[in-house]
This record gives structure tokens, C-alpha cells and sequence, in this order.
């Protein structure tokens, strides 16, 4: 309840909301809808609708010259405000239009139904933050080094994106089930933790994002036999989180182990339990307390919650659809291009 109020906290915050409003908005819906805690619940969704308020009041019209980025950042408030009870169904109309002018390459940086995720797109400029377009090197206006983004960290902004876009009922470039295909061409996971290691970092959060996105945010139970590889990475990497004091990543795997079926009888879910236990910020946040950008304030403290909440399991497990993916997913060793005759 501390962390929860801490989020409450810095999303009232004008600035704050301004800038991550749809993300404040589907933290207080994912928790309110999953958590078998009825005084958590019962917060969650009393400050979500409140700040849905506010979100709706600022988002009542979508500009015609919208970007891409624009129109998926609509989609994704207006689908966590609409599950929070808040619909606008003439913003919808909107956005659906809207999104029919790009295609994914706009939404995802790469097209899921023609190559495996890229390892050609290029980080906003650390000097000036301009996005710079695939394959650029330097960048266009200060013309310095680019770094290049990993293709975990491509595929699972993608994944995120098909995801909230299909809830929503809005196309952003593919489908869910078109990039969560992609999975294998991530395999197999190698990388350890180390300062500066991104791969390994993307990898966890790919994998904790799989977690996510199929099963609703902690609503429902995951088939570990389906996702053998992906459980035994992210339960070794509990105490890679661990020795980084990366209570983010730590928070992500508990809370995705959990619903694999693991409980404190796990020496893993304990150990993890046991670290986000004592190191709590005296405000109620995790992680560091004297991080200026309010993500990394929230984010951490967010991860933190969910992995200590207790979930009330939705009976009758994964949609069928969803099933018939995962095996499929679990025989895959490379990304076949389905536009070829071969």
C-alpha cells in the first residue's frame, strides 16, 4: 500500500502525468483488475478512475497530423481508461483512423510479417534526443555515434505495442500474434549480467513482457511446459538481479515467476522477496530514491508492488488461440519469412 501510494503520489504531479499519464493509467488498471487483495484493489481503482479523469479531459481530440508514436500513445491511454470504466468511443473512431495511414515499420520500427527484429535501430541521441530514422549511424542534427538499440529490446517494444493495440481493437502495424512468433529468433538466451550489458537486461525484460502480455497482467496462470527455455532464464537471472541491486528487473521476475506457479517455497521467490522486503525507501518507492527522471522512481516501485501482491487467477487459463501459438513457439528454432515460397 506504501508503494501504491507513492505511485498515486508522483502521478498527480502535472509534469509527471503529462509526460507518462498512459503508463500512470495502466498500472492502477493491471493492479486493480489482478491483486486478490480487496483494500489494494479498491485503492487502485479509485485513484485510476480519478486520474482517467484527468487523462480524458486532456486527450478529448486527436490532431490530423498525429505521428505514429502519437497515435499508439492514444491508444494506449484510451484502452487503459476505457478499462478503468472512462469510455470514449468517438476518440476511438479516431484513432482507428488514424492508425490506418502507417504501417508497422512506423508503429515497430521493423515489419514482423517480413524480417526477424533488427539490429540496425538506432537509440535517441544521447546529445540532443533526436530520433534518427533505421540504419542511421550518426546522428542528423549533431552528428555524433549512434547506439544501436538490441533486437530484444526492438522485439519487446513491438510486442508491448500489438499487444495494447489488439485489447484496444485498434491495428498498430501487426498483430499480437505475428510478433510473439518472433520469440525463437531471441534464442538462446546467453548473456549474463554485468555493468553495461544490455543484452541481458533486454532479454530479462523481453521475457517478462511474454509473461505479461499473455497473461493479462497477472490474471492469468502460464503453462511453464510451454515456455521451458524462457522459465529457466528468468529464474536464474533472480540472483544476477540481486547481486546488480536492480530492484526494476528483481520486481519483474518475481512478479513473472509467480505466474508460472512459483511461491515462497521457491529459494528464488524467497531470496527476491526477502531483498524488496528490506530495501523499501522510507517514502515508499524502490530503487533510487535520488533518480531525477520520475520512471525511474515509479517504474522500480511499481515492479516492487506487483511482485509482493498476491493474485486472484482467473480459472480456465490462456485462450486457445493464444495455446495454439505457444506450440508452436516451442518446436521453432528460426524465423521463416511467411511471404516465401520456400
Amino acid at each position: 500500500m506504501r508503494g501504491l501510494r507513492f505511485i498515486y503520489r508522483t502521478a498527480r504531479d502535472e509534469k509527471n502525468f503529462e509526460q507518462y499519464g498512459s503508463d500512470y493509467l495502466w498500472f492502477f488498471y493491471s493492479l486493480g483488475a489482478s491483486v486478490s487483495d480487496a483494500g489494494i484493489r479498491a485503492a487502485a481503482r479509485r485513484m485510476g478512475l480519478e486520474r482517467a479523469r484527468v487523462w480524458r479531459r486532456a486527450h478529448r481530440r486527436l490532431a490530423e497530423e498525429a505521428s505514429a508514436g502519437e497515435v499508439a500513445d492514444f491508444a494506449f491511454g484510451s484502452d487503459a481508461a476505457d478499462s478503468l470504466g472512462l469510455r470514449d468511443d468517438a476518440l476511438k473512431s479516431q484513432i482507428r483512423r488514424a492508425a490506418a495511414r502507417f504501417k508497422a515499420r512506423d508503429y515497430l520500427s521493423f515489419d514482423p510479417l517480413s524480417e526477424p527484429p533488427p539490429a540496425d535501430v538506432p537509440q535517441e541521441c544521447e546529445f540532443d534526443k533526436t530520433v534518427n530514422a533505421r540504419g542511421a549511424r550518426v546522428c542528423r542534427l549533431c552528428g555524433r555515434p549512434l547506439k544501436m538499440r538490441t533486437r530484444a529490446d526492438v522485439w519487446y517494444d513491438a510486442l508491448i505495442t500489438v499487444y495494447v493495440g489488439e485489447r484496444f481493437g485498434v491495428r498498430l502495424g501487426a498483430s499480437y500474434a505475428d510478433v510473439l512468433k518472433l520469440l525463437p529468433t531471441l534464442r538462446p538466451y546467453r548473456a549474463s549480467a554485468g555493468a553495461g550489458d544490455e543484452e541481458f537486461y533486454d532479454t530479462v525484460y523481453s521475457l517478462t513482457h511474454v509473461v505479461y502480455t499473455l497473461n493479462d497482467y497477472g490474471q492469468r496462470r502460464l503453462p511453464r511446459e510451454l515456455l521451458a527455455e524462457e522459465f529457466e532464464f528468468l529464474r536464474a537471472s533472480v540472483r544476477e538481479a540481486i547481486a546488480e541491486r536492480d530492484v526494476d528487473m528483481l520486481g519483474e521476475l518475481i512478479d513473472s515467476l509467480r505466474a508460472f506457479g512459483l511461491d515462497e517455497r521457491d529459494a528464488e521467490i524467497r531470496a527476491g522477496t526477502e531483498y524488496l522486503l528490506t530495501h523499501q525507501n522510507a517514502d515508499g518507492s524502490w530503487g533510487d530514491a535520488g533518480a531525477r527522471d520520475i520512471y525511474l522512481r515509479y517504474h522500480p516501485t511499481w515492479g516492487g508492488v506487483a511482485a509482493l501482491s498476491r493474485y486472484a487467477w482467473r480459472a480456465g487459463g490462456l485462450a486457445p488461440s493464444r495455446l495454439r501459438v505457444l506450440r508452436e513457439l516451442k518446436t521453432a528454432t528460426a524465423f521463416v519469412n511467411p511471404k516465401s515460397k520456400v
